[in-house]
């Protein structure tokens, strides 16, 4: 479908209000992933309040009294709040948002002092870290466009204004793989030689391992030429596959204003990625000298280039970039095609897995693995690999699901869904086990997550939830350890590693979403909330949500309000971004008050429980939730036929039914 044919407008038809019903089956029994769920929303009330205090300033910086002395560093001193506003969309605490904002506001003001922003952006540096950096902002964008849309679109237009310096319109390029704010950064190293360690050397290898040593080596790191000159000639140049993550950012551009030149510049940009990965057999290529040639610098290698298939992560930062790049074109044109070059890409490296125990496998990825596999590590389990070089394809590591997922949640379509399905078929593990972990990009779940959804896993809930407990308060137990530590550079990493905020287990159940692709994604979503009475984003207080399928012909919610004496009402979102219809919707109904019995009676009989249908009328449907009652909903979806829009039920008085107003006003 065309954007074209989709309504841009705000508003809810042509009645102006959204469809509304009432819950108004008893609740009795409160399940088990309901109150969980609440008490999980405590305790990252509690997690995050605790490391703003023993970790940050009163401006919002963190506690850091360093230098950093290299490009990197940037990404980690944003990320350590990059869910935190994702969290208050999802129904945290009503001050959370400002405290994002005030975090935002310190961390860049600190990295300005210490010269690593100009004019409050990235001076210059690679698109996996940039992506990483951005989340906060693209999530506070969400929370509070009004507030964040200057920055957003000042930021975008370092990449879609030419006169920047980042992009070529002739060859349709990123000028080359450090870039940002700051014109003068060329290359990839302030340092006559990349600063490469030893430790790292000794993981990913040399960045063009396959030319021959300089005459008189070997040469030590710290002056070897295939990291000196040879470096900042062939790969510190022109474009590079990671660069696609940049499509996020513009992506966001768009959301927030819907200008022309911000969907034509993806357009444009991605397109050419996608022409260039189908000249190349269906494989994305990861470089384009800045003549415009794939392998221009490279002596025709389509892989080699700058955090490309060959080094250092290979198809982990690749294959998230063109993910990210791919379903922005697609968001903003309504053109599932340009999702090809990921699915072709991703199909063959999928064509060359093995079955093998993880302990057999070359993983470069082994610390990522030792917490997500734990005790399954001997078992033999399907892995891909993750690069190539001029030897094949190398560096297996166990199948992975962010990207698989998020095509198959924006798609909807049975080949997405078949190409899961296969993965978990030829895997020798279970993919409903559940395991503790959190990972940096607060993500690894999605196994069992499809399982769930699959209808072969009903326990999952609770215990995903149970999971995220343990991972907060095992944060938790590291604040304490590590709140007086005086962090110098070698351990900023430390802040991520104690971040007390997780939110994959809530996007999961609650929107009916995989997590955010960490690497410059915008969030996915079957559904969202407002709390109608607070006039904000998220779910209310003491409602809890689980979504058990997202299939658009019947996107299934049950929402249960836990209080005993206040009524809540809920405004669904269709889309992560408003940009599906509710074409219908049914739910369960109990009209029977004879389950409560006579006055004389020790206890009660079961509610007699029916169904009602109702058409719906947009993106929005409001629920009244009366103190203890649950409801379950199960939507008719139209996917994306309308503008995608950080847009707000509230945004006019007329989308507040005449109920909610009186309430309001009460």
């Amino acid at each position: 479908m065309s954007l074209s044919s989709i309504d841009p407008s705000p508003g809810e038809g042509a009645t102006g209000s959204p469809a509304e019903i009432q819950a108004s089956v008893p609740l009795l029994e409160p399940p088990g992933w309901a109150l969980a769920q609440r008490a999980l929303f405590d305790l990252l009330d509690h997690g995050w309040r605790r490391f703003a205090r023993d970790f940050t300033g009163p401006d919002g910086r963190l506690n850091y009294q360093g230098r950093l002395t290299t490009r990197d560093g940037v990404d980690d001193f944003y990320e350590v709040f990059f869910n935190w506003p994702q969290l208050y969309l999802l129904g945290g605490a009503d001050d959370l948002l400002d405290a994002g904002g005030k975090h935002w506001e310190g961390v860049t003001a600190h990295l300005t002092e210490l010269g690593m922003l100009q004019d409050e952006y990235e001076r210059g540096y690679d698109w996996f870290h940039q992506g990483e950096s951005l989340l906060l902002l693209y999530f506070l964008c969400m929370a509070d466009p009004e507030r964040w849309s200057e920055r957003a679109l000042r930021f975008a237009d370092l990449y879609v204004d030419p006169v920047h310096g980042n992009y070529d319109p002739a060859h349709r390029i990123v000028t080359r793989p450090h870039n940002g704010s700051d014109p003068d950064r060329q290359g990839v190293s302030d340092d006559e030689v990349y600063p490469w360690l030893q430790k790292e050397a000794d993981t990913y290898g040399y960045p063009l391992e396959w030319l021959p040593e300089a005459q008189d080596g070997p040469y030590p790191l710290s002056s070897d030429p295939r990291l000196g000159a040879q470096m900042r000639e062939r790969i510190g140049v022109g474009d590079t596959a990671v660069n696609l993550a940049v499509a996020g950012l513009v992506l966001n551009a768009w959301v927030l204003t819907h200008e022309q030149r911000y969907r034509d510049w993806i357009v444009e940009y991605v397109g050419a990625w996608r022409e260039r990965t189908e000249a190349n057999g269906g494989l994305i290529p990861d470089n384009v000298s800045p003549d415009g040639e794939v392998g221009g610098r490279l002596e025709g290698r389509w892989y080699g280039g700058h955090y490309g298939w060959s080094w250092p992560h290979g198809w982990h930062s690749v294959g998230h970039a063109a993910c990210v790049a791919a379903l922005a074109a697609a968001v903003s044109t309504g053109e599932d095609d340009y999702l090809s070059m990921v699915g072709t890409s991703l199909d063959e490296i999928i064509s060359r897995a093995k079955l093998m125990p993880f302990t057999e496998a070359d993983s470069s990825l082994r610390s990522k693995w030792a917490v997500e596999l734990a005790g399954d590590a001997d078992e033999p389990a399907l892995h891909l690999p993750f690069r190539r070089n001029d030897s094949g394809w190398f560096d297996y590591n166990p199948v992975t699901l962010p990207v698989p997922m998020a095509l198959w949640h924006h798609t909807a379509s049975e080949a997405d869904r078949d190409r899961i399905e296969r993965l978990r078929e030829a895997d020798g593990l279970d993919w409903s086990t559940v395991r503790p972990f959190r990972a940096k990009e607060e993500s690894g779940h999605e196994k069992a997550w499809f399982a769930f959804l699959a209808g072969d896993d009903p326990g999952y809930p609770e215990r995903i939830l149970a999971a995220a407990q343990a991972q907060v308060r095992h944060r938790l137990r590291r604040i304490e350890r590590y709140r007086d530590l005086e962090v110098d550079e070698a351990d900023i990493h430390v802040w991520q590693q104690c971040n007390p905020v997780a939110t994959e287990a809530l996007v999961q159940l609650t929107w009916g979403g995989p997590q955010v692709l960490y690497n410059g994604g915008l969030q996915q979503a079957r559904l969202r909330y407002h709390d109608a009475r607070a006039r904000r984003a998220g779910l209310p207080q003491d409602v809890a949500a689980l979504v058990t399928s997202i299939d658009p012909e019947a996107t299934t919610v049950e929402l249960v309000n836990l209080s005993p004496d206040k009524d809540r009402t809920i405004i669904i979102q269709a889309g992560a971004l408003a940009e599906h219809s509710i074409a219908s919707v049914r739910y369960t109904t109990c009209t029977d008050e004879g389950w409560v019995g006579d006055m004389y009676d020790y206890g009660h009989t079961e509610p007699v429980v029916g169904e009602s249908e109702t058409s719906g009328d947009g993106a929005y449907l409001t629920v009244q939730l009366p103190a203890s009652t649950r409801i379950r909903l199960t939507l008719r979806l139209e996917l994306r036929t309308r503008t995608p829009s950080y847009r707000s039920p509230f945004g006019a008085p007329a989308t507040l039914s005449n109920a909610e107003t009186s309430e309001e006003s009460a």
